[in-house]
């Protein structure tokens, strides 16, 4: 377990960022400390959708549980439900949630592709740290971390162009010229291609980020409502705006919510030199949720 002391107090990136938002009169930046516990105590399998608690705020920092597999039980005790769990790859070491990235293989076949139904809202923030092991291969990049799907909760090459969902979440990504940085990836109703967008953006702004560093990730969503590209979406890393943009997720106003978190740790891309032949670990803490609006 760590505690992170760095980060620039919300009130100060609020100030910075000048956001009004829409109904909801909450910083889009805000760094809630994390409350130790495991969040709803009912506890289902992976494959039992229909029992799902679906919860609005919660906070997890693995604390409590001594080294071992951390199992889809567990997942849905701490989160209220998760899909799609892999408990092989899942492991608690040390306090803090570890996930190993399968050798020579993409997406659900290398790591975890989850999702966490919740209570459906229309502006939600997640705060979490994450690190990579210190002999973490970077390969091409993957996705990593916990993210939000709004209505369909379009991913996977599947643009967002009809209107009925979207997503945003966080990638790594070795560029050409060897720098490894973070960058957002969404998908949303005025997408640019069939891809998730990343905007151009990347943290940091110059040099890589390091293996064995911890990262304080902060992302906010809000739903737009119509046809009017007033949602917003943000994401911060240790304090530093990667991403604030006013966006149109949706058309439909009955997808307009947002109803799950997803947990997508994987390498990819679909092509080979996304794959590694290494064994890889990324390690995540400090896990807090919060609705803002319903």
């Amino acid at each position: 377990m760590h505690v992170r002391k760095d980060l620039l107090p919300s009130a100060v990136l609020f100030i910075l960022l000048g956001i009004s938002l829409l109904s909801c009169n909450k910083t889009m930046i805000s760094e809630p400390a994390p409350v130790p516990g495991t969040g709803s105590a009912a506890v289902m399998t992976a494959a039992t959708q229909t029992a799902a608690v679906l919860n609005s705020s919660w906070s997890v920092n693995w604390n409590n549980y001594t080294d071992g597999h951390y199992t889809a039980g567990n997942a849905c005790t701490d989160f209220g439900n998760a899909v799609s769990w892999t408990d092989s790859r899942a492991w608690i070491s040390s306090g803090v949630l570890r996930i190993r990235l399968q050798p020579n293989a993409l997406s659900s076949a290398s790591g975890i592709l989850s999702n966490i139904e919740v209570a459906p809202g229309t502006a939600y923030e997640i705060d979490y740290d994450v690190r990579f092991h210190s002999q973490f291969d970077w390969s091409r990049g993957g996705k990593l971390g916990f993210g939000f799907l709004v209505g369909d909760g379009n991913t996977g090459g599947n643009p967002a162009w009809q209107g009925n969902g979207g997503s945003i979440r966080l990638i790594w990504y070795q560029t050409s010229a060897g720098r490894t940085v973070f960058q957002p990836y969404l998908y949303y109703k005025d997408q640019p291609d069939s891809a998730g967008d990343h905007f151009g953006l990347s943290y940091p702004a110059t040099g890589t980020i390091a293996r064995g560093k911890w990262y304080h990730v902060h992302l906010y969503i809000q739903s737009n409502t119509g046809s009017n590209t007033n949602g917003r979406a943000a994401i911060a890393i240790n304090g530093a705006v990667l991403l604030n943009t006013a966006i149109r997720w949706t058309t439909n106003d009955s997808k307009r919510f947002i109803r799950s978190i997803c947990f997508h740790t994987f390498r990819g891309g679909d092509t080979p030199d996304w794959e590694s032949a290494t064994l890889g670990y990324i390690y995540y803490d400090n896990l807090v949720v919060h609705k803002i609006c319903g």
